[in-house]
């Protein structure tokens, strides 16, 4: 039977890539990304090839059923330069991939129309923020019929999707997304970005990463990045933990170059964030750059750790490579 395979890959714009996807047709369906043949595209298009020598390839690193098409799956990709070798734009093919590390992401996003976000009238604001979030109800609640179908589309293609919650803004969500090694993590969260991108079109809107999409006493946008590895989770201790975030305060700038453009924006020292400019933890602290939670300590300082800085636009290979360095180190 004709299957739908949808090659999906991340693009050289700066500061962060882009989706990309084209569809091929083959003859049966895999049973894993090696089943899939490699193919190419036209680098100059993308930002990733000069005219003169356009072809990049794609090489198939994940599998997911595609939950949009009869009879497709989705193909999650590595961008290759022509002679097989690491793209420049490739981040994912730069580090080493470490499956005892576990992440949790908290992608926050903005549902936008006419270039506002849902729920804001064409001239001036809704009211003030407090009752929009985990809000229900026409008044309080704007794209939940989006939200949902995004909701049901990740776990049709089998991703770890745990929840979702209206946010602080109007018109902003989140959900939550778990991964078991650090690649696998990443590679997820692409996807179900590329999920809720092809979910808002259905809709007629579009969907904002940036970190700050509207100025003023808004709430930012991030994507709190919890993670573990078996010393957190099961030997913890308070040494350990703390001995963790002071390992974070020595590398915060490298962390900080590596969590979105914009990021400044968003990381003011308000509205449930620290400074760009400065390092804190703390216990169950909303307010600082790496929150330890209230469970983790009273679990005997056994659980995982929130990295609260990453945007909501950033590139999880980055970060994940960023943490894992850090603790690893």
């Amino acid at each position: 039977m004709a299957t739908k395979l949808e090659y999906i890959w991340l693009d050289g714009y700066q500061p962060e890539p882009s989706l990309r996807s084209k569809t091929k047709i083959v003859d049966s369906a895999p049973s894993s990304p090696g089943d899939c043949p490699d193919w190419s595209f036209d680098g100059s298009s993308t930002e990733q090839a000069a005219g003169d020598d356009s072809d990049c390839l794609l090489k198939p690193v994940r599998l997911v059923p595609d939950p949009c098409r009869k009879n497709a799956f989705l193909v999650l990709t590595e961008v290759l330069s022509a002679d097989g070798s690491v793209h420049p734009s490739n981040i994912r093919g730069t580090f080493e991939d470490d499956s005892d590390f576990w992440f949790g992401f908290e992608q926050e996003y903005t549902l936008m129309k006419d270039g506002l976000p849902l729920g804001f009238p064409s001239n001036g604001f809704p009211g003030p923020q407090g009752p929009y979030y985990c809000s229900v109800g026409f008044d309080n609640a704007a794209g939940r019929d989006v939200v949902e179908a995004h909701l049901d589309a990740c776990l049709d293609a089998g991703l770890s999707v745990t929840g979702i919650n209206a946010e602080v803004m109007k018109g902003q969500w989140e959900y939550q997304l778990f991964g078991k090694g650090a690649k696998a993590a990443a590679d997820d969260l692409w996807i179900s970005r590329y999920l809720l991108h092809r979910t808002a079109e259905q809709f007629g809107v579009s969907v904002s990463l940036h970190p700050k999409p509207i100025k003023g006493d808004w709430n930012g946008s991030g994507c709190h990045s919890n993670f573990s590895n078996t010393a957190i989770r099961e030997q913890g201790g308070e040494e350990l933990i703390k001995g963790i975030c002071e390992k974070f305060a020595a590398e915060h700038a490298a962390h900080i170059n590596d969590y979105g453009s914009d990021n400044d924006q968003r990381l003011t020292g308000l509205h449930e964030t620290q400074a760009i400019d400065t390092f804190s933890y703390g216990v169950s602290d909303r307010g600082a750059s790496i929150r330890i939670p209230v469970a983790t300590v009273q679990g005997g300082w056994k659980g995982y750790l929130e990295d609260r800085r990453p945007a909501s636009n950033m590139d999880p290979y980055r970060v994940v490579s960023r943490i894992l360095s850090t603790v690893n180190g």
